[in-house]
């Protein structure tokens, strides 16, 4: 599996894969409501996840399970793309009111011109991965050279192919490209490649070592790639303008259930479990282990969902150098930390630009 945006139609798993969460009613947008007091109401509010549901949407399922949406005023519908490439159009079309998506997808359509925005980070550093196996483990991206690397096709993976060999001092040439689509690690396996670059290394990564495959796996950032956040939780400008207290309502409520995870990472699995029954317990129960250092930011200084501009504008400057994107600075335009616990509007978060900055 790769959670990797192309168009392509997922398994049949995506379109089964929903489940509904009631919730109370907490205070609005700017009033910091941090009880999460239930009160009489619920308001309509869907979520459409990048992929079909596993153990990263754990921090939802948590708040789903805990009642956390309900505490919040919320009647939640929980949905999984019917390809993977729909979650931003379905966000600016109106057809959604949040989705799960990445960081590079979310700068791209900026870049664009879609009105669509970051309102958390629901995992604070990438998740892409350069795998390869042993014996013949690549760690180095000077141990690319004459090799083959098979990625997704994605014009930013080209890019970290790039930045990884040139941060290498070997010539981009030297390397054999392969456009895997949406099955990365079958031709790994199959050494018809020598690396793949596009699985997540707590997923695929963690898939390939329960099978017993002897994956040696290197995260992009530690080869020259700039880092960035793998997962975000979006909204429209419209959403955020015009339906503020929900979507602070939404992302405490999820800041909840993440919190549930550090104490009881059950309290997410088994929710998760109950919507998509199909899944390998004990595969959900080890991704989560692994990805949940990340879920939250290394400053314990800042709350769940946090979105570092230095981190975000570096990135954005990046893409441009990259061809990717011609103007950094109205790529870097898409996030905001006002809804945050313990933030708000009129708080100065270090540059985040809001719609109602804007």
């Amino acid at each position: 599996m790769t959670r990797t945006i192309r168009s392509r139609l997922l398994a049949p798993l995506l379109l089964a894969a929903a489940a509904l969460v009631s919730a109370g009613l907490l205070a609005g947008c700017g009033e910091k409501p941090e009880d999460q007091t239930a009160v009489t109401g619920r308001e309509k509010v869907t979520i459409v996840l990048d992929y079909f549901p596993n153990a990263d949407h754990a921090a939802i399922y948590a708040a789903l399970g805990s009642g956390a949406f309900e505490r919040a005023g919320l009647d939640v519908q929980i949905q999984a793309p019917g390809d993977a490439s729909t979650p931003l159009k379905l966000l600016e079309a109106g057809k959604a009111d949040f989705v799960i998506t990445y960081q590079p997808e979310l700068v791209l359509a900026r870049a664009k011109g879609q009105k669509v925005q970051a309102v958390a980070a629901l995992v604070q550093e990438p998740l892409t991965s350069l795998i390869s196996l042993k014996p013949h483990g690549i760690t180095r991206g000077e141990q690319l050279k004459g090799k083959t690397v098979g990625t997704a096709g994605l014009n930013y993976q080209a890019a970290y192919v790039d930045t990884i060999l040139k941060a290498a001092g070997v010539r981009s040439s030297s390397v054999k490209r392969v456009d895997l689509g949406f099955n990365l690690t079958q031709p790994l396996i199959a050494k018809k490649v020598d690396a793949s670059l596009g699985a997540f290394w707590n997923y695929e990564g963690i898939e390939l070592q329960r099978k017993k495959k002897h994956p040696v796996i290197t995260k992009i950032q530690d080869l020259g790639v700039p880092t960035y956040d793998e997962l975000m939780l979006a909204a429209s400008e419209d959403t955020i303008r015009d339906r503020g207290p929900v979507v602070r309502r939404l992302v405490q409520a999820i800041a909840t259930g993440a919190k549930l995870l550090k104490t009881d990472p059950n309290a997410g699995i088994d929710p998760l479990l109950q919507a998509s029954p199909g899944l390998d317990r004990g595969l959900q129960e080890a991704v989560l282990e692994a990805t949940l250092p990340v879920m939250f930011p290394k400053d314990a200084d800042h709350p769940f969902g946090w979105i570092d501009e230095t981190e975000w504008a570096a990135y954005a400057r990046w893409l441009q150098a990259q061809g990717l994107v011609s103007d950094a600075t109205i790529a870097a335009r898409g996030w905001t930390n006002e809804f945050l616990p313990g933030e708000g509007v009129g708080d100065d978060d270090g540059g985040g630009q809001s719609v109602q900055g804007i």
